[in-house]
């Protein structure tokens, strides 16, 4: 395993900080939008810097963000189903977007976007099968393709700005 420098881990702890920061002033502030449909689900912008953490330190990073929204979701709501789905869901967003940046660097950004969201809604398709009928499920990947390109294209945009402006911080 690739030891972590100390511009990766700090970099990494501002970021999922921000997770923590954005989870509880949208919850509290009551910005979170209901997905009409199934209104237990809901969206925001916790995943966005998740997909930037990966983008910008790499894979460990973007697991660790994950596991972080995981732990803050839990400490405000006590819901170990919801943190559980929404750790699932960004870690499976994460997984797909690393596989499509390793394995193909001519169309990277496009195949990790579909990697990630794709195997967001696969592996949600499964999970909410243990929680919703079967009826709700195509409902539930609608909600996840959605919040999936929300986290996946806002992290790519703050990407490339981060990448025009101060490039140091990008991962060789």
């Amino acid at each position: 395993m690739k030891k972590i420098n100390s511009k990766t881990l700090a970099g990494t702890v501002m970021l999922a900080t921000l997770v923590v920061v954005l989870d509880y002033a949208l919850k509290y502030s009551n910005l979170k939008i209901p997905f009409p449909p199934l209104p237990i689900l809901k969206f925001d912008f916790t995943g966005i810097p998740i997909a930037l953490s990966l983008l910008l330190y790499g894979f460990v990073p973007g697991i660790f963000t994950s596991l972080v929204a995981f732990t803050a979701i839990l400490a405000r709501s006590g819901d170990l189903v919801g943190s559980s789905m929404k750790a699932l869901a960004e870690l499976s967003t994460v997984t797909g977007m690393a596989l499509g940046l390793r394995y193909a660097p001519k169309y990277k950004r496009s195949v990790a976007i579909a990697l990630g969201v794709s195997a967001r809604c696969i592996f949600m398709f499964f999970a909410t099968l243990t929680l919703f009928p079967i009826w709700m499920t195509p409902f539930a990947v609608a909600f996840n393709i959605i919040q999936g390109s929300i986290s996946t294209l806002g992290g790519y945009f703050i990407y490339e700005a981060v990448k025009k402006r101060i490039s140091s911080h990008i991962r060789t």
